[in-house]
């Protein structure tokens, strides 16, 4: 025993120096940008990459809305064009020429007295040696075209539909960006919490880190003085050891939180911040969260909303099929100039004008059956989406109970487990008394330890699923969060 007793002092002092080291470690803190919750919100409204790209898609559908509408005006174009000839086009007549070329009826009537003496025989027509036997090559080498064509329609009722669905887009590109946005604030709330949790899962670890120190330290006095066994000193130095990873575990827990809600604020992983708060200070409003019938509706969620929208515009896609059998109607107008030649003299071309004004009329007769597909494919989709509907109405209302039954759940668990850490605490004290006056041995103080870590983990742990489910529950519930003048208020219902 005499012989050991100097090792164990030194294996003691060592442990203890190694110990105050991790202490100083653990309690250190960079200086860091402490933000609350609405600090983190605000944040992410302006950062967060899937808000600022559900943001762009209302601004796309915005043009492509212009761009529908554009179609109700006049469409101008001013168009030109060449044309070289490879070969002309050769002409023939059946009829005989002969008489409109200047020539007659060579019987009979030689032109005695002419020079010469010709007689009617030898009279050819004006057709002769044209190519391929008396035909006539027609054109020219060259065409050029310029010319302005306008056209609007005047009656069509397709179109006027069409346009009725781009606006629908518009409305449904907003609900879609309000859902993101809706996403995002639950996501930040959510990985908010959980650094709370961590904080305070590191804070109990650093405490039990710092009892088994004291009680080591108390140990070694007591085995010093041969008042405390040797397997007590052993456990002791053993309980300080195992609460070192603990430490660490925690710590990492915590680098883990913040990185997630950096990333779900759209910030840099390297920009050092830190949270406000604590779970605490959440539990004081549970009891205070009532939410009546009148509040549990599905009018304000986002998914249902984009489900009606989208119910709408294939209401009027049926009725834009529909519309395929209607006669159209468009007025158009063209002004053209055009020139024809066989050379590359410009100064000496001839333009000349060619302009009309009109009105098309387009009546559908028959497409193979295409327009009757689209009406019954229309109509297949709406009942599709109806069936849909119902489906996922039933599916939100499962998850409203869900979570309201565990925020009911999670008050109750609360309120055991803050009984269970009063009387944690108490039986620790009691444990702790009997082993300084070595009525108890250090494995029932390490079990009263155990016990009452259990018991403050158990009512973080509570807090924190509550409020998660609670941010769930509102996300479903359709609660934006924002007011009216684009600041977050999380009272808003």
């Amino acid at each position: 025993m005499k012989k050991i007793f100097p090792r164990l002092l030194l294996i003691a002092a060592s442990v203890t120096m190694s110990l105050n080291a991790v202490a100083q470690e653990v309690d250190s803190t960079q200086t860091a940008t402490v933000i609350t919750l609405d600090d983190a919100l605000k944040i992410a409204l302006s950062e967060n990459a899937s808000v600022r790209v559900a943001d762009k898609e209302i601004e796309r559908v915005g043009y492509a809305k212009k761009g529908s509408y554009a179609s109700l005006f006049p469409q101008i174009d001013i168009t030109g064009s060449f044309m070289r000839t490879i070969k002309k086009q050769v002409m023939y007549m059946d009829m005989d020429m002969s008489d409109f070329m200047g020539g007659g009826s060579s019987s009979g009537s030689g032109s005695e007295g002419s020079e010469g003496g010709s007689t009617g025989s030898e009279t050819s027509s004006p057709m002769a040696g044209m190519p391929g036997g008396g035909g006539i090559e027609v054109g020219r080498w060259n065409t050029y075209n310029l010319g302005v064509s306008a056209s609007m329609p005047l009656i069509n009722a397709q179109l006027w539909k069409s346009l009725k669905i781009s606006g629908q887009n518009v409305e449904l590109a907003v609900e879609k960006a309000r859902s993101s946005r809706l996403d995002m604030v639950t996501q930040v709330k959510q990985s908010y919490y959980a650094v709370l949790l961590a904080k305070e899962a590191l804070n109990v670890y650093k405490d039990v880190y710092d009892n088994a120190v004291k009680n080591f330290e108390q140990t070694q006095m007591r085995y010093n003085a041969q008042k405390a066994s040797e397997l007590d000193y052993t456990r002791a130095k053993s309980t300080v050891a195992n609460a070192i990873p603990n430490v660490y575990n925690a710590e990492s827990s915590v680098i883990l939180a913040l990185w997630q809600l950096k990333a779900v604020m759209g910030v840099s992983l390297d920009q050092d911040i830190d949270v406000a708060g604590a779970l605490g200070d959440y539990s004081d409003t549970m009891a205070a969260d009532n939410y009546s019938s009148d509040a549990l509706t599905l009018d304000y969620n986002t998914t249902m909303r984009q489900l009606a929208i989208q119910a709408d515009q294939l209401a009027e896609t049926v009725k834009m099929q529909k519309y395929a059998y209607i006669p159209s109607l468009a007025l158009t107008f063209s002004y053209s100039l055009n020139a024809m030649t066989n050379d590359f003299k410009f100064s000496d071309y001839k333009w000349t004008p060619y302009s009309y004004v009109g009105l098309s009329l387009n009546i559908p007769i028959f497409s193979g059956g295409k327009r009757y597909n689209d009406v019954r494919q229309a109509k297949a989709q709406a009942s599709a989406l109806a069936i849909q509907v119902d489906d996922t109405e039933r599916q939100l209302k499962i998850a409203i109970r869900r979570y309201l039954n565990t925020m009911e759940t999670k008050m109750k668990s609360l309120a055991a487990a803050e009984d269970g850490v009063e009387t944690a605490q108490k039986a620790y004290d009691i444990a702790a008394q009997s082993y300084n006056v070595g009525r108890s041995t250090i494995t029932e103080l390490n079990d009263a330890q155990l016990a009452l870590t259990q018991s403050k983990l158990a009512v973080s742990q509570s807090i924190y699923e509550y409020v998660v489910a609670k941010s769930s529950l509102e996300q479903i519930l359709g609660h934006d969060f924002i007011d009216d003048n684009g600041n977050v208020d999380l009272n808003n219902r």
